[in-house]
């Protein structure tokens, strides 16, 4: 098994279940009302903290509340894979359905970019990673590997920061709206790019566990 991969996907999976939660959350707060369409604002009206609060999400459940409940009890069952059962055999096919039903049911449309690379990637968990391992030479795997655990928590940091601007607006330090809501959106370039790295960083990692193994 891949340990840096496994922990990566299952670190990623616990913020984006929680994400979905949080969606969740704010939905059943709207209460047994219509959504009115399919598209919809997870933070309502009465409980939105600032002017971008709005938290934009999918729903093919016509009534906030319920909406609200699936999308909970699916992001802890995402936290809960993530954890457990993930690095089982189809561990990554459940976590890719646990992903698309989050979407279906309110769990947020702005992560979806990140539910498609966190599944590919979670397929190489119990991989030989032998195309990674004719690509990185050895030189670069042994630096990547040693800077995987600091850009995995680094990422972890940025995305989780992003996700908290996007719901409360604060940046300490600023009061603008729009300065705030270039913060967040330069905090998600950065996090999505650092967990980028992460993932090929994570791949070194277990290449070269495996190779110490192996000698």
């Amino acid at each position: 098994m891949n340990h840096a991969t496994r922990v990566t996907v299952a670190t990623l999976g616990v913020i984006f279940g929680i994400s979905g939660m949080s969606h969740g959350f704010f939905e059943t707060l709207q209460g047994n009302t219509p959504t009115n369409g399919m598209f919809i604002s997870a933070i309502g009206d009465a409980h939105r903290m600032w002017v971008h609060g709005n938290e934009y999400a999918l729903t093919l459940i016509p009534n906030f509340l319920i909406t609200g409940i699936l999308a909970m009890a699916v992001g802890l069952a995402i936290v809960i894979w993530s954890v457990g059962f993930v690095h089982k055999k189809h561990g990554p096919l459940v976590f890719l359905l646990l992903f698309i039903l989050l979407f279906l049911v309110g769990g947020g449309v702005a992560q979806i970019v990140f539910f498609i690379l966190i599944c590919a990637v979670a397929t190489r968990i119990n991989s030989p990673l032998t195309w990674w391992r004719k690509i990185l030479p050895a030189g670069i795997r042994r630096v990547l590997a040693r800077l995987w655990p600091w850009s995995l928590i680094i990422g972890s940091l940025l995305m989780l920061g992003t996700l908290a601007t996007a719901v409360f607006g604060f940046v300490p330090g600023l009061n603008d709206p729009d300065q705030v809501l270039t913060v967040m959106l330069l905090s998600l370039v950065a996090g999505f790019s650092t967990i980028l790295f992460t993932f090929v960083a994570g791949f070194a990692y277990d290449i070269e566990r495996q190779a110490n193994k192996e000698m």
